[in-house]
């Protein structure tokens, strides 16, 4: 196995209840936080913002053991799967995703005031093209349809 690590040496770790299988968190992982982990069986992170390694619950208490870790296809994603001791969010939440993001294009998420387009339009230029962009986000390529089949 090769993982591959981002131009900062680090990798997103996805955490996991093996429990419930709720997503709790999503960090970031760089080599010694990995080593750390399958050492002591418990999550260890990168902080991007302190630059520094940190165990999840060393303050808190609220520890992650890990029960099983995957990776991706292309190598470059862990899928951490743990039995979580308490909250995995700073905020006290369960799972650090427990914001809604709406479906319903029109409606602004959290306190952003510019509504999100519900109809792609083409290139400007360019007829009959496949390729659709949000006019409010315009580098975010939406394809016509789906790359799985």
């Amino acid at each position: 196995m090769e993982l591959k690590f981002d131009d900062q040496a680090l990798i997103p770790a996805i955490v996991q209840d093996v429990g419930t299988g709720q997503v709790l968190m999503l960090a970031y992982m760089n080599a010694e936080a990995l080593a750390k982990t399958r050492e002591s069986g418990e999550t260890w992170f990168w902080s991007r913002s302190r630059q520094t390694l940190w165990h999840k619950g060393a303050t808190s208490g609220n520890v992650q053991t890990v029960e099983e870790m995957r990776y991706d296809c292309d190598a470059d994603a862990l899928l951490v799967r743990v039995r979580p001791a308490g909250p995995a969010c700073h905020t006290g939440e369960q799972s650090c995703f427990y914001r809604e993001l709406p479906m319903d294009y029109t409606q602004p998420m959290g306190e952003s005031k510019i509504p999100l387009s519900p109809a792609p339009y083409p290139f400007p230029g360019e007829k009959g093209n496949s390729q659709l962009r949000n006019p409010w986000c315009p580098r975010i390529i939406f394809p016509s349809s789906s790359f799985t089949r």
